[in-house]
């Protein structure tokens, strides 16, 4: 998997990243989502958490039940699932980054399929790549004219 210059294959990179993180893309996705409900009203339920995710009850249960044997969560069977103090540091910076990425194509012109182009990169970047993307999007944002030629280069 690495090579004398320490250069990984991306398939390693992405196991360096799991261990270190523990969390797959998808179970990032679930946690996200936790976040912004329970942000909202405190907990969600199992129902809720399967329809606002597009996936079946039973596969939602199962990347709960991860996700509460790894501390994020409070969940019992048939009950409300409550992210712990870790689950919410987490799914708060899950947020963050989705919305640094979501700003960020916004800024570079992308109008089409935004959400999911958003959800495909966001899980493969690195925080220091993030806080770049991050400091961009604010720059953009201090500089108006700026953003505005860059956004007239893209055109010509």
């Amino acid at each position: 998997m690495e090579n004398n210059a320490g250069f990984y294959t991306y398939r390693g990179y992405e196991l360096l990243r799991q261990e270190k993180l523990r969390l797959s893309p998808s179970m990032e996705d679930y946690l996200e989502m936790i976040y912004r409900t329970c942000k909202k009203q405190g907990y969600i339920r199992m129902t809720s958490l399967a329809q606002q995710l597009n996936v079946q009850a039973s596969s939602a249960t199962k990347t709960v039940q991860k996700l509460a044997e790894m501390k994020l969560l409070a969940y019992e069977k048939y009950g409300i699932i409550q992210l712990t103090e870790e689950g919410r540091k987490i799914g708060e910076f899950l947020l963050k980054r989705h919305r640094i990425v979501e700003t960020f194509l916004k800024n570079i012109g992308v109008k089409e399929n935004l959400l999911r182009q958003t959800e495909m990169i966001e899980h493969h970047l690195t925080a220091d790549t993030v806080r770049s993307i991050d400091m961009l999007n604010k720059f953009f944002k201090e500089y108006p004219e700026i953003h505005k030629q860059f956004l007239q280069f893209l055109i010509n």
